[in-house]
This record gives C-alpha cells, sequence and structure tokens, in this order.
C-alpha cells in the first residue's frame, strides 16, 4: 500500500532549506529525514564508525542508507524553488503599483534578499509576503509529489 504524505511536511522541510544539508521522503515509510553533507561523505569513506559518538554514526548509518537504497528520493531543493523568481513575482502581484515598482526595484543587484526582507516590513506586507511564499512553496510541493507519483493530503 501506497504511503500518502502530508504537504505540510514536505513545505515545512523545504522552508529550513540550507547549503549543508539535505531532505528525503522515505518512499515506503513516509518519514522525512535529512542529512548533511558531512555526513554523507564519511558515510562514502569509511567503513569504521567506532570513532564517532553513538549520535553521529546514527547519523551517518542513515546516510548510508540514503546513498544506498531506491526507497529514499530528495524534496524540492533550494535550486527547484527559485527564491528569487517568488520574490519577483510577488513584487509584481502588488496591486498598488508604487508599491509594486518600490519592491520590485528592491530586489535588483547586490543585496537584493536583505533588502527585500527589509522592505516588506517597512511596508508593513510581510504577511503578504509570507502567505505567497507559503502558497509558491505548496505549489512546487504538488507539483513534486506529482511528478514522483506521490499521493499527498492536505491539513
Amino acid at each position: 500500500m501506497a504511503i500518502t504524505v502530508k504537504l505540510k511536511d514536505i513545505i515545512d522541510e523545504m522552508e529550513i532549506q540550507s547549503d549543508f544539508h539535505s531532505s528525503y521522503l522515505n518512499k515506503k515509510t513516509g518519514e522525512i529525514v535529512m542529512v548533511t553533507d558531512d555526513h554523507f561523505r564519511v558515510a562514502e569513506d569509511e567503513d569504521d564508525l567506532s570513532d564517532y559518538p553513538e549520535l553521529e554514526q546514527e547519523a551517518i548509518k542513515l546516510a548510508g542508507e540514503v546513498l544506498e537504497s531506491d526507497d529514499y528520493i530528495e524534496l524540492p531543493t533550494k535550486f527547484d524553488i527559485h527564491e528569487y523568481s517568488i520574490m519577483e513575482k510577488f513584487c509584481l502581484s502588488l496591486n498598488d503599483e508604487e508599491l509594486s515598482d518600490k519592491m520590485y526595484h528592491s530586489i535588483k543587484g547586490k543585496g537584493a534578499f536583505p533588502r527585500f526582507k527589509d522592505n516588506i516590513y517597512e511596508c508593513g506586507i510581510e504577511e503578504d509576503w509570507f502567505k505567497y511564499r507559503r502558497e509558491a512553496f505548496k505549489r512546487i510541493a504538488i507539483d513534486w509529489c506529482e511528478d514522483n507519483n506521490i499521493p499527498y493530503v492536505e491539513e
């Protein structure tokens, strides 16, 4: 029987993306696991884990399982998400033309992300942004589930 995943769990994991870890769905259990790049490296290079603390050994073994098993599938990464594109579309979606222009110009050039963040708070549209962003992440998660034949539920 196929597992059914909660979109919320996938979206929550997508929101904490980093350059130093990856997240995977176990297609058999529905469990989402996070594996650091360091644990992947150790899992690929070392057989003897006795020098590592017990918790670290477990994490390294999990990394090895993810590498060797077809049961795991990587969740959308920051490269799949394209947060800049989401910011750009948000700016263009604003009904107030002056605000839209201000926000759109704030994401051009170096320092776009911090400038954007400052401006959403300055303009009082942070709730609108977070709702828009969450919906964009939801669409990406739905597309990912459908592309990978993963049944999902919304909650």
